[in-house]
């Protein structure tokens, strides 16, 4: 019966790290975070049941890091391409809030769509010429590319990590 309980939380684990991932093509979507706290649930149980070795808990400790680093790392990305074309930080912040504020009173679809937009229009009203605001625009969705490609890599190396910790 012990060995059934403990797949019944091993294929759970492992389907929420793969929704995760999955939904870490969503870019607001907090796909990292919902990893983490699937493998914050299999150390509990694990840990309850006694069978946590020291190289589990490094191995959680090393997912934990992956988690917080790849949760600022996707800011960084996107802000540095913007950066890169001499746009300021107030309209930088102008698109992270039109996405959040969206995303809070819709859906995380519509906040992808309030991002850029937002990044546009704040660029459009302070350059006053409209391919330029465009041209920035585009370094935002170029970053916006590259970090979703830096957070599915991350959540990647959970899965791997865990399945380490899980399975061997």
């Amino acid at each position: 019966m012990a060995e059934f309980w403990q797949i019944v939380i091993e294929s759970f684990t492992l389907f929420v790290l793969l929704a995760g991932l999955m939904g870490l093509l969503i870019p607001v979507f907090p796909g990292l975070t919902i990893m983490w706290l699937s493998t914050l649930f299999y150390a509990i149980v694990q840990a309850a049941k006694g069978n946590m070795t020291w190289v589990d808990w490094l191995l959680f400790v090393f997912i934990t890091l992956l988690m917080v680093g790849g949760n600022v790392i996707d800011n960084i990305i996107i802000a540095k391409h913007v950066r890169d074309k001499n746009v300021p930080w107030s309209s930088i912040l102008w698109a992270f809030a039109a996405g959040i504020i969206v995303s809070l009173f819709f859906t995380p679809l519509a906040g992808m769509i309030a991002s850029p937009l937002g990044l546009f229009l704040a660029e459009w009203n302070r350059l006053k010429v409209r391919d330029a605001a465009l041209a920035n625009t585009k370094a935002w969705m170029t970053g916006w590319g590259w970090s979703v490609a830096a957070r599915f890599s991350i959540g990647f190396t959970m899965i791997v990590f865990w399945a380490l910790w899980a399975w061997l």
